[in-house]
């Protein structure tokens, strides 16, 4: 059969309990060895018994692992501290900006004509201020932005007019060079013309031309009625005989 739970309570016999004091510190001693041998750890054991006496085990040196363990003590509260001290400053960052956030959202509602109820004559007059200066700016805003756009619109004409002004001179450069093209093509088919009619006349000069009295029975018809005329003879056969 198992062991029974042992119940843990104070020794009443003091011989008893010094001898297990004994026992029991010189086991943990050991186990506190063990485990700085195989883990590499740094251990200090600190033992005080019944009457004050005092018992410590260091794997190095107790007084300087205790002085580590200060330090890691006060740098673990200083953390500690700053964290609190950061959350508190945090909840106050945003409890600040909560009330800010709720300020504007009602002076918005005001400036829109609501939850006017609750506000005093002075209030009423410092929305009213407010609303002037405010109107005031927009109205400026709104006449430079009008202003702008008349400048814009200015300038566009501006390019639109040079531009018609430029494909006007285009058209006209173009117009100008087929008239240009058309008084060339009938001076060509002019000089065409002249020469032609120079090539006909230079061929009808070159034929031999038609004298009169050159043929020779023309000149013998002539001779005869020359000799007719002289004689006073009418029958051209009789003298034609002799």
């Amino acid at each position: 059969m198992g062991r029974g739970k042992v119940v843990l309570e104070r020794i009443e016999n003091k011989i008893n309990r010094q001898v297990t004091f004994s026992k029991r510190r010189n086991g943990l001693i050991k186990k506190a060895y063990e485990l700085s041998v195989l883990c590499d750890a740094e251990v200090a054991l600190i033992l005080f018994s019944s009457r004050g006496k005092l018992f410590e085990f260091g794997s190095t040196d107790v007084g300087k692992t205790l002085q580590r363990y200060r330090q890691c003590c006060y740098a673990l509260q200083k953390n500690s501290t700053g964290n609190e001290d950061g959350s508190q400053d945090l909840y106050q960052e945003v409890t600040k900006l909560t009330a800010k956030y709720e300020s504007l959202q009602q002076s918005q509602r005001n400036m829109l004509g609501e939850d006017l109820g609750g506000l005093s004559l002075k209030e009423l007059q410092k929305i009213e201020k407010q609303l002037d200066r405010t109107l005031s700016q927009v109205r400026q805003r709104k006449m430079h932005v009008i202003s702008e756009k008349i400048d814009n619109l200015r300038k566009k004409e501006r390019d639109i007019s040079e531009e018609n002004k430029q494909l006007k001179a285009q058209l006209l450069d173009g117009q100008y060079l087929s008239l240009v093209e058309s008084a060339g093509g009938l001076n060509q088919q002019a000089a065409g013309t002249h020469k032609n009619n120079e090539v006909q006349s230079s061929n009808i000069n070159s034929r031999p031309s038609l004298q009169f009295g050159s043929d020779p029975y023309l000149q013998k018809e002539k001779a005869l009625d020359s000799r007719t005329v002289q004689g006073g003879s009418s029958n051209p056969t009789q003298d034609w005989l002799l």
